[in-house]
């Protein structure tokens, strides 16, 4: 028999994740703070209502899709040439040190017995997960405050997709050296050829879709369920053919479609899709899908050094590259902070590492609080980084091209 309890779980995130945001915004806080905290609440860490169901996980991973296809298509592509040598030194320092310090921290709490090779790889697996960075989570805060389409703002996109594959290498690399049957070469020829088809199959469509769309004075919907489809497409070509996340291929989709004439048209289109039903899933799910372990006095020593080493590593090593690019000292500090977010990335690596024996079973509770604390914690630090002044509130911090996107979307309606 068919059950309709999807729509009262939908019902609940909706408008528990709105009334949240709402009295997050009201502390002077970010309302994804807000929703992060909604389906902690709901969920099974705390009054248990919500549980993680199917609906809500396919929900949730269209959310982030449409997220991060969005971030591309109000993402400036000059800007992001000019930014994209800054995001390989930012990403590279923004793995390097979280690496390093998650397989220094876990060395010192992991010397149970086993062989000793498997121990080492335990504790390296602790060093991948800390490389995860969850973009999305600094997406929706970036718009909230105006900020994603800056110097920062795109800095901060690029080195997001760059840490996004070289973290795949990461986690490829480790698991096929515990999984013989798993090929290095191979899955690195795979992440070259979706760059590669991506470019290939982006400028045909480019091309077709601009001029098509150029022919037409008034924005139509017809462009916004193409621009869709494509993006579907090549979400679902990067994760099924070529083992690339699926958001990768969302945000690619949306930068070949930032330039043509009805942009704007597009992204508004979206944004309100997003805003009604798509965003508020996705964040509460990342609260749903965590439940608090009980753990023993080292663990949570463990739990509180993880912690700062997870935050102090990825804000330190980005803007440390931020720097090495001649960003000034407080740039490099927004860039640090944005990348800071674990979010869903985390939590997907550890599941996949300990279904190969890589993540031992005393780890996984202080992986997950690392996850709860450092999702919540990035959009509340990135508003105090992005703080102009104190007798400035950050609402009036409001940039021009937010202002002119909205009035673009007043005529279109």
């Amino acid at each position: 028999m068919l059950s309709y309890k999807y729509l009262f779980d939908l019902a609940l995130i909706l408008i528990s994740t709105k009334l949240l945001g709402l009295l997050t915004r009201r502390i002077q806080m970010p309302q994804v703070v807000g929703a992060l905290l909604a389906g902690l609440i709901m969920g099974p860490a705390m009054l248990n209502i919500l549980h993680e169901t199917n609906f809500i996980q396919q929900m949730a991973e269209l959310g982030v899709i449409v997220l991060m296809f969005t971030a591309g298509l109000e993402t400036d592509m000059k800007e992001l040439e000019k930014t994209g040598k800054a995001s390989m030194v930012i990403a590279l320092l923004g793995v390097l040190l979280p690496l390093a310090g998650g397989f220094i921290i876990a060395s010192l709490f992991n010397k149970g017995s086993g062989a000793d090779a498997h121990i080492v790889m335990q504790n390296i697996f602790i060093g991948i997960i800390l490389t995860a960075t969850s973009v999305s989570i600094t997406v929706e805060t970036l718009k909230e405050l105006g900020k994603l389409n800056t110097k920062v703002g795109n800095a901060i996109l690029g080195a997001a997709l760059i840490d996004d594959i070289l973290g795949i290498i990461g986690l490829t690399v480790i698991i096929s050296l515990a999984d013989p049957t798993v090929s290095i070469l191979w899955v690195l020829i795979k992440i070259v050829l979706f760059f590669v088809c991506s470019i290939a199959t982006g400028f045909i469509f480019y091309v077709l879709f601009g001029k098509w769309v150029e022919r037409y004075d008034k924005g139509l919907r017809r462009f916004v369920i193409v621009a869709f489809v494509f993006c579907l497409l090549l979400a679902f070509v990067a994760e099924e053919f070529f083992g690339v996340a699926d958001i990768t291929g969302a945000f690619i989709a949306g930068l070949i479609i930032s330039n043509t004439q009805k942009t704007k048209y597009i992204a508004a289109r979206f944004d309100t899709m997003s805003y009604i039903l798509l965003s508020p899933i996705f964040f509460a799910s990342i609260g749903i899908m965590i439940e608090m372990p009980k753990m023993s006095g080292s663990i949570i020593w463990f739990t509180v050094l993880l912690l700062v080493v997870a935050v102090l590593s990825k804000v330190l090593g980005c803007a440390l590259g931020a720097k090495i690019c001649k960003f000034s000292n407080k740039e490099a500090l927004r860039i640090g902070v944005g990348m800071v977010s674990r979010g869903e990335v985390a939590l997907i690596v550890a599941s996949k590492g300990a279904a190969v024996g890589l993540m031992s079973a005393a780890f996984f509770g202080p992986v997950v609080v690392m996850v709860v604390v450092t999702t919540i914690i990035t959009p509340i630090l990135l508003k105090l980084v992005f703080r102009k002044s104190k007798n400035q509130p950050i609402n009036e911090q409001v940039d021009s091209d937010l202002v002119n996107k909205y009035e673009e979307t007043l005529k279109y309606e």
